[in-house]
């Protein structure tokens, strides 16, 4: 079995599809060829969604008013928790074990760690942006500004401003 990994993207700017999809695509091949690759995503409350704010906000609240406070569908609020659905929406977490081995090898985070602030440590890896890292759209949405209006706690990544 080869060495495991851990990649770290900075969600700083990134389309969020965009990084989905390459995280989900790098975390199912991993796990496919029977490798531990993990990936860490910071910075989730950064990465943008691309569209006028109206329908951006519009699409996340429709998704968040599906669920019944009991039975589900349950949508989160979070940054860092649409950012992981966002990718498990991507994978085979249902159907098949490698899809669920992938999302366990997903970690996303608000902010940056404080193990990952000054530098990266032992056994791990900036990933690789440079395909997804393109200019920004002319209109976009902040993940943050998104789960502040579904009525997440934006203290958390704000540091108490508002």
């Amino acid at each position: 079995m080869d060495e495991a990994q851990t990649y770290v993207f900075d969600a700083d700017g990134l389309v969020l599809g965009r990084l989905a999809s390459t995280v989900a695509d790098m975390l199912l091949k991993a796990a496919r060829s029977d490798r531990d690759d993990k990936v860490v995503i910071i910075n989730a409350e950064k990465s943008i969604v691309s569209g006028s704010s109206r329908s951006v906000f519009q699409t996340y609240h429709d998704k968040y008013a599906l669920n019944h406070a009991r039975k589900g569908p349950f949508y989160p609020r979070m940054p860092d928790m649409i950012l992981k659905r966002t990718v498990r929406g991507m994978l085979p977490y249902q159907r098949k074990s490698s899809g669920r081995r992938a999302l366990r090898n997903l970690r996303v985070e608000i902010g940056c760690p404080h193990h990952l602030a000054s530098g990266m440590p032992e056994g791990h890896v900036e990933g690789d942006d440079s395909k997804i890292r393109k200019s920004l759209p002319e209109s976009y949405v902040r993940l943050g500004d998104i789960s502040a209006s579904l009525g997440a706690p934006s203290h958390r990544w704000t540091g108490g401003e508002q």
